[in-house]
C-alpha cells in the first residue's frame, strides 16, 4: 500500500498590475508597456477586452484619459477611471510605449482623434517604429485622419 499523495501547497492569487507613469517607459523593462487612451464615448467592451487581454499576457498597461479628468463616461454609460491624463504623458517625453492601442466607439474615436497630445504621441510612436493598433471605428477615425494607416 502506497501513502496518499500530499496535497500541493496553495499558490497565492496573482493580481493584475496597476500601471503607473513610471511603468510606462518601455526601455526600462523587458515587460511590454502599452498605452490605451480613452475618451468620453469610447466603447467599454473594447477597452476592457484590450486591457484585460494585455494584462493577462503580462504587459504593463497604462490607461490615459484624453479628457480633463480621470473619470470617463464610456459609450453605454459605464464610468471608467483612467490611470493618468494624456496631458500628463505629453509633459513626459521620456515615457515610451511598445504599443498604443485605440479602442473604438463613437463619439470616443472622434474625441481620441481630436486630442492634440494624443495625435502628437501617435505620430512619435509611428516615427520611432513602435506599434500602433486600433479596433472598430478607431482605425478609420483615429489613425487614418492623422495619416497613420
Amino acid at each position: 500500500l502506497l501513502p496518499a499523495p500530499r496535497p500541493a501547497a496553495p499558490r497565492p492569487a496573482r493580481l493584475p498590475h496597476k500601471a503607473t507613469a513610471a511603468d510606462a517607459t518601455a526601455s526600462q523593462s523587458a515587460v511590454p508597456a502599452v498605452l490605451v487612451p480613452i475618451a468620453t464615448g469610447s466603447e467599454e467592451i473594447e477597452t476592457a477586452t484590450i486591457t484585460d487581454t494585455l494584462v493577462r499576457a503580462g504587459a504593463r498597461v497604462v490607461v490615459a484619459s484624453v479628457e480633463d479628468q480621470l473619470m470617463v463616461v464610456m459609450s453605454r454609460g459605464l464610468k471608467v477611471t483612467a490611470d493618468m491624463l494624456i496631458t500628463d504623458l505629453a509633459m513626459e517625453p521620456e515615457q515610451k510605449f511598445d504599443m498604443v492601442v485605440l479602442p473604438g466607439g463613437m463619439p470616443g474615436a472622434e474625441r481620441l482623434r481630436d486630442s492634440a497630445p494624443l495625435a502628437h504621441l501617435l505620430r512619435e510612436q509611428a516615427r520611432e517604429g513602435r506599434k500602433l493598433a486600433a479596433i472598430c471605428a478607431a482605425p478609420a477615425v483615429g489613425l487614418a485622419h492623422h495619416g497613420l494607416l
